[in-house]
Protein backbone atom coordinates (compact mmCIF):
# COMPACT_ATOMS: atom_id res chain seq x y z
CA UNK A 1 0.00 0.00 0.00
CA UNK A 2 1.45 3.36 -1.10
CA UNK A 3 1.77 6.10 1.50
CA UNK A 4 0.16 9.45 0.94
CA UNK A 5 2.50 12.14 -0.40
CA UNK A 6 5.10 13.49 2.02
CA UNK A 7 4.74 17.06 3.38
CA UNK A 8 5.52 19.79 0.90
CA UNK A 9 8.26 21.31 3.03
CA UNK A 10 11.14 19.25 4.32
CA UNK A 11 14.02 20.05 6.60
CA UNK A 12 12.57 22.67 8.94
CA UNK A 13 9.01 21.49 8.39
CA UNK A 14 7.22 19.13 10.72
CA UNK A 15 3.83 17.48 10.94
CA UNK A 16 1.48 18.07 13.83
CA UNK A 17 1.70 15.24 16.37
CA UNK A 18 -0.14 14.63 19.60
CA UNK A 19 -0.06 12.18 22.46
CA UNK A 20 -1.58 8.72 21.88
CA UNK A 21 -5.27 8.69 22.75
CA UNK A 22 -6.27 7.03 25.99
CA UNK A 23 -8.84 4.31 25.94
CA UNK A 24 -11.96 5.02 27.95
CA UNK A 25 -11.81 3.88 31.57
CA UNK A 26 -14.52 1.20 32.03
CA UNK A 27 -14.92 2.38 35.65
CA UNK A 28 -15.75 5.91 34.54
CA UNK A 29 -19.43 6.83 35.08
CA UNK A 30 -21.50 6.86 31.92
CA UNK A 31 -21.48 10.27 30.26
CA UNK A 32 -24.29 11.66 28.10
CA UNK A 33 -23.79 10.89 24.42
CA UNK A 34 -24.70 12.88 21.34
CA UNK A 35 -26.75 10.86 18.83
CA UNK A 36 -24.71 10.05 15.74
CA UNK A 37 -26.11 11.98 12.76
CA UNK A 38 -27.37 10.04 9.78
CA UNK A 39 -25.46 12.41 7.51
CA UNK A 40 -23.40 15.62 7.72
CA UNK A 41 -23.37 17.86 4.67
CA UNK A 42 -19.70 18.48 3.82
CA UNK A 43 -17.78 21.68 4.43
CA UNK A 44 -16.71 22.92 0.99
CA UNK A 45 -13.78 25.10 -0.04
CA UNK A 46 -14.32 28.06 -2.41
CA UNK A 47 -11.59 28.55 -4.99
CA UNK A 48 -9.13 31.41 -4.38
CA UNK A 49 -6.25 32.61 -6.52
CA UNK A 50 -3.80 33.08 -3.63
CA UNK A 51 -3.44 31.46 -0.19
CA UNK A 52 -4.30 33.40 2.98
CA UNK A 53 -1.52 34.36 5.36
CA UNK A 54 -1.07 34.37 9.10
CA UNK A 55 -0.94 31.90 12.00
CA UNK A 56 -4.73 31.41 12.00
CA UNK A 57 -4.52 29.19 8.92
CA UNK A 58 -3.50 25.52 8.59
CA UNK A 59 -2.51 23.98 5.25
CA UNK A 60 -2.91 20.56 3.64
CA UNK A 61 -2.35 19.05 0.21
CA UNK A 62 -5.40 19.20 -2.06
CA UNK A 63 -6.32 15.65 -3.05
CA UNK A 64 -7.93 14.82 -6.38
CA UNK A 65 -10.60 12.16 -5.86
CA UNK A 66 -14.06 11.51 -4.43
CA UNK A 67 -15.21 13.22 -1.24
CA UNK A 68 -16.45 10.61 1.27
CA UNK A 69 -17.73 10.49 4.83
CA UNK A 70 -16.91 7.25 6.65
CA UNK A 71 -19.57 6.41 9.26
CA UNK A 72 -18.42 3.85 11.83
CA UNK A 73 -21.43 2.73 13.84
CA UNK A 74 -22.30 -0.23 16.11
CA UNK A 75 -24.37 -1.67 13.24
CA UNK A 76 -21.48 -1.47 10.78
CA UNK A 77 -19.70 0.91 8.39
CA UNK A 78 -21.29 3.24 5.84
CA UNK A 79 -19.39 5.15 3.15
CA UNK A 80 -21.43 8.21 2.14
CA UNK A 81 -20.69 10.19 -1.03
CA UNK A 82 -21.18 13.91 -1.36
CA UNK A 83 -24.51 13.15 -3.04
CA UNK A 84 -25.69 11.08 -0.06
CA UNK A 85 -25.26 7.60 -1.55
CA UNK A 86 -23.78 4.66 0.38
CA UNK A 87 -20.81 3.38 -1.61
CA UNK A 88 -19.50 0.76 0.79
CA UNK A 89 -19.61 -1.79 -2.04
CA UNK A 90 -17.40 0.44 -4.21
CA UNK A 91 -14.66 0.94 -1.58
CA UNK A 92 -14.31 -2.40 0.25
CA UNK A 93 -10.69 -1.86 1.34
CA UNK A 94 -11.55 1.49 2.94
CA UNK A 95 -14.53 -0.14 4.68
CA UNK A 96 -12.32 -2.94 5.99
CA UNK A 97 -9.75 -0.43 7.25
CA UNK A 98 -12.49 1.51 9.05
CA UNK A 99 -13.54 -1.63 10.92
CA UNK A 100 -9.94 -2.09 12.08
CA UNK A 101 -9.63 1.35 13.66
CA UNK A 102 -10.88 0.01 16.97
CA UNK A 103 -13.46 2.72 17.65
CA UNK A 104 -17.15 2.11 18.31
CA UNK A 105 -18.49 5.29 16.70
CA UNK A 106 -16.89 7.88 14.43
CA UNK A 107 -17.45 9.95 11.29
CA UNK A 108 -14.33 10.66 9.23
CA UNK A 109 -14.31 13.25 6.45
CA UNK A 110 -11.86 12.64 3.64
CA UNK A 111 -11.11 12.02 -0.02
CA UNK A 112 -10.84 8.64 -1.72
CA UNK A 113 -7.81 8.72 -4.02
CA UNK A 114 -5.67 6.41 -6.11
CA UNK A 115 -1.97 7.24 -5.92
CA UNK A 116 0.43 7.03 -8.83
CA UNK A 117 4.05 5.85 -8.61
CA UNK A 118 5.11 9.29 -7.31
CA UNK A 119 2.52 9.24 -4.51
CA UNK A 120 0.27 11.83 -6.17
CA UNK A 121 -3.48 11.43 -6.43
CA UNK A 122 -4.67 10.55 -9.96
CA UNK A 123 -8.36 11.19 -10.66
CA UNK A 124 -8.30 9.25 -13.93
CA UNK A 125 -6.80 6.22 -12.19
CA UNK A 126 -9.52 6.40 -9.53
CA UNK A 127 -12.21 6.47 -12.22
CA UNK A 128 -10.65 3.48 -13.99
CA UNK A 129 -10.43 1.56 -10.71
CA UNK A 130 -14.21 2.02 -10.34
CA UNK A 131 -14.89 0.87 -13.90
CA UNK A 132 -15.47 4.32 -15.37
CA UNK A 133 -18.63 6.39 -15.18
CA UNK A 134 -21.58 4.14 -14.46
CA UNK A 135 -19.23 1.25 -13.77
CA UNK A 136 -19.93 -1.25 -11.02
CA UNK A 137 -16.36 -2.24 -10.18
CA UNK A 138 -15.08 -2.06 -6.60
CA UNK A 139 -11.89 -0.03 -6.18
CA UNK A 140 -9.29 -2.00 -4.24
CA UNK A 141 -6.46 0.45 -5.04
CA UNK A 142 -8.10 3.47 -3.39
CA UNK A 143 -6.92 5.07 -0.15
CA UNK A 144 -8.92 7.43 2.06
CA UNK A 145 -7.00 10.61 2.79
CA UNK A 146 -8.75 11.54 6.06
CA UNK A 147 -8.63 15.22 7.00
CA UNK A 148 -11.37 15.72 9.59
CA UNK A 149 -13.20 13.97 12.42
CA UNK A 150 -16.84 15.02 12.84
CA UNK A 151 -18.02 12.53 15.45
CA UNK A 152 -16.02 10.38 17.83
CA UNK A 153 -16.76 7.97 20.65
CA UNK A 154 -20.30 9.24 21.20
CA UNK A 155 -19.52 12.95 20.89
CA UNK A 156 -20.51 15.39 18.13
CA UNK A 157 -17.36 17.36 17.24
CA UNK A 158 -18.80 19.69 14.61
CA UNK A 159 -18.97 22.61 17.06
CA UNK A 160 -15.39 21.97 18.21
CA UNK A 161 -12.57 24.00 16.64
CA UNK A 162 -10.56 22.42 13.85
CA UNK A 163 -7.31 22.19 15.84
CA UNK A 164 -9.01 19.99 18.46
CA UNK A 165 -10.66 17.79 15.80
CA UNK A 166 -7.29 17.36 14.08
CA UNK A 167 -5.68 16.45 17.41
CA UNK A 168 -8.17 13.60 17.90
CA UNK A 169 -7.91 12.49 14.27
CA UNK A 170 -4.12 12.35 14.46
CA UNK A 171 -4.36 10.17 17.56
CA UNK A 172 -6.90 7.88 15.91
CA UNK A 173 -4.81 7.37 12.78
CA UNK A 174 -1.39 7.40 14.44
CA UNK A 175 0.94 5.33 12.27
CA UNK A 176 -1.79 4.19 9.86
CA UNK A 177 -0.40 3.14 6.45
CA UNK A 178 -3.28 1.09 5.01
CA UNK A 179 -6.43 2.12 3.17
CA UNK A 180 -7.15 4.97 5.63
CA UNK A 181 -4.35 7.45 6.19
CA UNK A 182 -4.02 10.92 7.68
CA UNK A 183 -3.91 13.91 5.37
CA UNK A 184 -1.09 15.57 7.22
CA UNK A 185 -0.96 19.25 8.01
CA UNK A 186 2.02 20.94 6.37
CA UNK A 187 3.83 23.80 8.04
CA UNK A 188 5.08 26.92 6.31
CA UNK A 189 4.11 30.02 4.40
CA UNK A 190 1.09 29.54 2.12
CA UNK A 191 2.72 31.07 -0.96
CA UNK A 192 5.82 28.89 -0.53
CA UNK A 193 3.69 25.78 -0.04
CA UNK A 194 1.73 26.56 -3.21
CA UNK A 195 4.93 26.98 -5.19
CA UNK A 196 6.28 23.69 -3.83
CA UNK A 197 3.00 21.97 -4.71
CA UNK A 198 3.30 23.34 -8.25
CA UNK A 199 6.88 22.08 -8.60
CA UNK A 200 5.84 18.61 -7.38
CA UNK A 201 3.01 18.37 -9.88
CA UNK A 202 0.27 18.46 -7.20
CA UNK A 203 -3.18 19.91 -7.80
CA UNK A 204 -2.88 22.56 -5.10
CA UNK A 205 -3.32 23.20 -1.38
CA UNK A 206 -6.19 23.67 1.07
CA UNK A 207 -6.17 26.39 3.75
CA UNK A 208 -8.35 26.00 6.86
CA UNK A 209 -9.06 28.29 9.82
CA UNK A 210 -7.62 26.61 12.90
CA UNK A 211 -10.34 27.89 15.25
CA UNK A 212 -13.33 27.18 12.98
CA UNK A 213 -16.13 24.73 13.80
CA UNK A 214 -17.28 22.32 11.09
CA UNK A 215 -19.89 24.21 9.05
CA UNK A 216 -21.55 22.69 5.98
CA UNK A 217 -21.38 24.48 2.63
CA UNK A 218 -19.00 27.12 1.25
CA UNK A 219 -18.54 29.23 4.36
CA UNK A 220 -14.98 30.45 3.73
CA UNK A 221 -13.60 28.50 6.70
CA UNK A 222 -11.82 26.32 4.14
CA UNK A 223 -10.24 27.64 0.93
CA UNK A 224 -8.73 25.83 -2.06
CA UNK A 225 -5.86 27.26 -4.06
CA UNK A 226 -4.99 25.34 -7.21
CA UNK A 227 -1.77 25.14 -9.16
CA UNK A 228 -3.72 24.25 -12.29
CA UNK A 229 -7.41 25.01 -12.60
CA UNK A 230 -9.72 22.00 -12.71
CA UNK A 231 -13.51 22.25 -12.80
CA UNK A 232 -16.59 20.28 -13.83
CA UNK A 233 -18.36 21.15 -17.11
CA UNK A 234 -21.37 19.71 -18.90
CA UNK A 235 -20.70 17.79 -22.12
CA UNK A 236 -23.20 19.06 -24.71
CA UNK A 237 -21.88 17.17 -27.72
CA UNK A 238 -18.78 16.28 -29.67
CA UNK A 239 -17.01 17.00 -32.92
CA UNK A 240 -16.68 13.97 -35.16
CA UNK A 241 -13.26 13.04 -36.51
CA UNK A 242 -12.34 10.39 -39.06
CA UNK A 243 -8.77 10.22 -37.76
CA UNK A 244 -9.11 10.48 -33.97
CA UNK A 245 -9.41 7.37 -31.84
CA UNK A 246 -13.03 6.55 -31.07
CA UNK A 247 -14.24 9.04 -33.69
CA UNK A 248 -14.12 12.01 -31.27
CA UNK A 249 -12.08 15.03 -32.26
CA UNK A 250 -13.18 17.05 -29.24
CA UNK A 251 -15.91 17.34 -26.63
CA UNK A 252 -18.15 20.39 -26.59
CA UNK A 253 -18.43 21.89 -23.11
CA UNK A 254 -20.84 24.22 -21.34
CA UNK A 255 -21.03 25.98 -17.98
CA UNK A 256 -24.02 27.33 -16.07
CA UNK A 257 -25.18 30.94 -15.93
CA UNK A 258 -28.36 30.98 -13.91
CA UNK A 259 -30.71 28.56 -15.67
CA UNK A 260 -28.88 28.77 -19.02
CA UNK A 261 -26.07 26.74 -20.58
CA UNK A 262 -23.16 28.80 -21.91
CA UNK A 263 -20.66 27.30 -24.37
CA UNK A 264 -17.09 27.52 -23.00
CA UNK A 265 -15.14 25.74 -25.74
CA UNK A 266 -13.99 22.26 -26.62
CA UNK A 267 -11.46 19.80 -25.25
CA UNK A 268 -9.54 17.47 -27.56
CA UNK A 269 -6.76 16.08 -25.38
CA UNK A 270 -6.53 13.77 -22.40
CA UNK A 271 -8.63 10.91 -23.79
CA UNK A 272 -7.47 7.34 -23.76
CA UNK A 273 -8.82 5.02 -26.49
CA UNK A 274 -11.19 3.35 -24.03
CA UNK A 275 -12.44 6.77 -22.88
CA UNK A 276 -13.15 7.87 -26.45
CA UNK A 277 -15.05 4.67 -27.29
CA UNK A 278 -17.24 5.00 -24.18
CA UNK A 279 -17.90 8.70 -24.81
CA UNK A 280 -18.89 8.11 -28.45
CA UNK A 281 -21.28 5.30 -27.54
CA UNK A 282 -22.87 7.21 -24.64
CA UNK A 283 -23.19 10.57 -26.39
CA UNK A 284 -24.73 8.89 -29.45
CA UNK A 285 -27.44 7.50 -27.15
CA UNK A 286 -28.00 11.03 -25.82
CA UNK A 287 -28.08 12.57 -29.31
CA UNK A 288 -30.46 15.48 -29.92
CA UNK A 289 -31.16 17.65 -32.97
CA UNK A 290 -31.66 20.71 -30.78
CA UNK A 291 -28.39 21.88 -29.21
CA UNK A 292 -28.59 23.45 -25.73
CA UNK A 293 -25.97 26.02 -26.79
CA UNK A 294 -26.12 28.22 -29.94
CA UNK A 295 -23.47 26.35 -31.91
CA UNK A 296 -23.29 25.25 -35.53
CA UNK A 297 -20.92 22.89 -37.31
CA UNK A 298 -21.36 20.17 -39.90
CA UNK A 299 -19.29 17.69 -37.88
CA UNK A 300 -20.95 18.45 -34.54
CA UNK A 301 -23.07 15.85 -32.77
CA UNK A 302 -25.19 17.47 -30.06
CA UNK A 303 -26.25 15.65 -26.90
CA UNK A 304 -28.65 16.16 -24.04
CA UNK A 305 -26.85 17.71 -21.01
CA UNK A 306 -26.23 14.58 -18.94
CA UNK A 307 -22.49 13.81 -18.78
CA UNK A 308 -20.31 15.93 -16.47
CA UNK A 309 -16.60 16.00 -17.30
CA UNK A 310 -13.72 17.09 -15.08
CA UNK A 311 -11.53 19.40 -17.14
CA UNK A 312 -8.09 20.76 -16.36
CA UNK A 313 -7.28 24.12 -17.97
CA UNK A 314 -4.85 27.02 -17.79
CA UNK A 315 -7.27 29.93 -17.79
CA UNK A 316 -9.81 31.70 -19.99
CA UNK A 317 -9.54 33.35 -23.40
CA UNK A 318 -10.89 36.85 -24.01
CA UNK A 319 -13.99 35.39 -25.70
CA UNK A 320 -14.86 33.20 -22.70
CA UNK A 321 -13.44 29.83 -23.76
CA UNK A 322 -11.23 27.49 -21.76
CA UNK A 323 -7.53 27.83 -22.52
CA UNK A 324 -5.34 24.71 -22.93
CA UNK A 325 -8.09 22.38 -21.74
CA UNK A 326 -7.43 18.70 -21.02
CA UNK A 327 -9.94 15.95 -20.22
CA UNK A 328 -9.47 14.20 -16.86
CA UNK A 329 -12.55 11.97 -16.64
CA UNK A 330 -16.30 11.89 -16.05
CA UNK A 331 -17.87 12.66 -12.69
CA UNK A 332 -20.40 10.29 -11.19
CA UNK A 333 -23.94 11.48 -10.47
CA UNK A 334 -23.49 10.10 -6.96
CA UNK A 335 -20.43 12.32 -6.53
CA UNK A 336 -22.81 15.32 -6.70
CA UNK A 337 -20.39 17.22 -8.90
CA UNK A 338 -21.28 20.88 -9.29
CA UNK A 339 -21.11 22.19 -12.88
CA UNK A 340 -19.04 25.36 -13.09
CA UNK A 341 -21.06 28.54 -12.57
CA UNK A 342 -20.10 31.60 -14.60
CA UNK A 343 -20.33 34.97 -12.87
Amino acid sequence: MKRLAEPLLRGDSFTAKSQPRRRRDPAQPNLPFDPIPDRVEPCLAPLKTAPPTGPDWAYEIKWDGYRLAIHIEPSGVRIITRGGHDWIHRFPTIAAAAKELGVATAILDGEAVVLNAQGRSDFGALQRSLGGRGGKRASTESVLSAFDLLYFDGHDLTKTELSARRHLLTDLLDGAVGAIQLSEEVQGDGAELLENARSLGLEGIIAKRRDSPYRSGRTGDWLKIKCVQSESFMVVGYEQSATARGGIGSLLLAARRGHDWIYVGAVGTGFKEKDAAYLTKTLDMLKTKTPVVPLKGKNYVFAQPTLIAEIEFRGWTDDGNLRHASYKGLREVQDNAAVYELD
